[in-house]
């Protein structure tokens, strides 16, 4: 086990890595370049929906599913350790075809997936060519999440340094260059998304998908399950907040906010959910998927070196975080 251990990124896979390898004994220093979950951990929905991302069994398909398996232990452990509240909600998710063509392949896809675990069954949606609800898709508050992260990994004796960000991995691991100074340790995790492979030469490419959200205020109970249909989704907060996303932008790191795209998407959001017609928007908001090449998220070490990646996460880090941090935690306990 290593005695030291410093992580680029303080984002959920970030902290969850943090937490879980602190725990198994080894110190913990997280560095990042604003608050710890200020990027896309804030910005996402929290949708944990295998039924709503993964149409073929795949590597990731499958690591997504063991992921889900393990979300309501990781949440009970988190509220327990933490003391915080999390909004976490077994609701499934009711997914639309507007078309013939749409409850077609809506049909194809669901005997896929099938096979691959993902269960679901056709409903009755009155107004509707055709809809099946997802009996397993969840949804969680990443915003609760992450504070109940921070405060058990700080618990755990992690030393969280926020505003101050990792520049460069020193050769095998031996610590990082922040913009103030040099930290030497036993190991590295890299976990700081899109700004990931700026990090490291020879690490897969990462760049910034930006995607908006927009919320609204209706009453609470409007929303049972997440409502989907294509790329747009409805989900609703115990507190009455009802959200919809999400636009997918290759913009770069411009955090600006569309309001061209905002009103697309509450068009797209009142599609699904008439009720939403009367109503304004009460925020909107942006973040950056960090998309990778090839799809599949970089979890593990780096051969030959005591560096670690966990990034590439793209549109699910929220799911994939319980095993993203099992599967780092545990490598990192097999390096003596």
């Amino acid at each position: 086990m290593l005695r030291t251990m410093i992580v680029a990124g303080a984002g959920i896979i970030g902290l969850s890595c943090a937490w879980r390898i602190a725990r198994r004994g080894t110190s913990v220093t997280v560095f990042d370049a604003r608050e710890a979950a200020a990027e896309a951990s804030w910005a996402g929905a929290g949708m944990l929906a295998p039924g709503g991302e993964f149409e073929e069994e795949s590597p990731l398909s499958r690591m997504a599913l063991r992921s889900l398996a393990l979300y309501p232990d990781f949440i009970a452990e988190l509220r327990d350790i933490s003391g915080s509240a999390i909004d976490y909600r077994h609701c499934g998710a009711v997914e639309l075809a507007l078309t013939e063509a749409e409850a077609e392949e809506m049909e194809r896809r669901a005997a896929r997936q099938s096979a691959m675990g993902i269960r679901s069954e056709a409903i009755a949606c009155p107004g509707r060519i055709a809809a099946r609800f997802f009996p397993d898709d969840d949804v969680v508050d990443p915003r609760d999440v992450t504070a109940a992260l921070r405060a058990a990994c700080l618990r755990a004796g992690v030393s969280i340094h926020e505003h101050e960000p990792v520049i460069e991995i020193l050769a095998d691991g031996a610590g990082v260059r922040t913009a103030r100074q040099e930290y030497r340790g036993d190991g590295v995790l890299i976990a700081a998304g899109p700004w990931s492979s700026s990090l490291r030469a020879g690490l897969p490419a990462t760049s910034p998908v930006r995607g908006h959200l927009i919320a609204y205020r209706p009453e609470r109970g409007l929303l049972g399950p997440i409502l989907r249909h294509g790329h747009t989704y409805l989900l609703q907060r115990t507190n009455g907040t009802l959200i919809a996303g999400a636009s997918t932008e290759h913009v770069g790191f411009n955090r600006e906010i569309d309001e061209g795209v905002v009103k697309e998407l509450h068009s797209r959001a009142s599609n699904l959910l008439p009720e939403l017609a009367a109503l304004a928007p009460v925020d909107r908001w942006n973040g950056f998927r960090p998309a990778i090449a090839g799809g599949m998220p970089a979890v593990g070490r780096i051969e030959g070196t005591a560096i670690w990646t966990a990034f590439g996460h793209y549109r699910n880090g929220i799911l994939l975080a319980p095993e993203t941090a099992r599967t780092i935690a545990e490598s990192v306990a097999a390096l003596s």
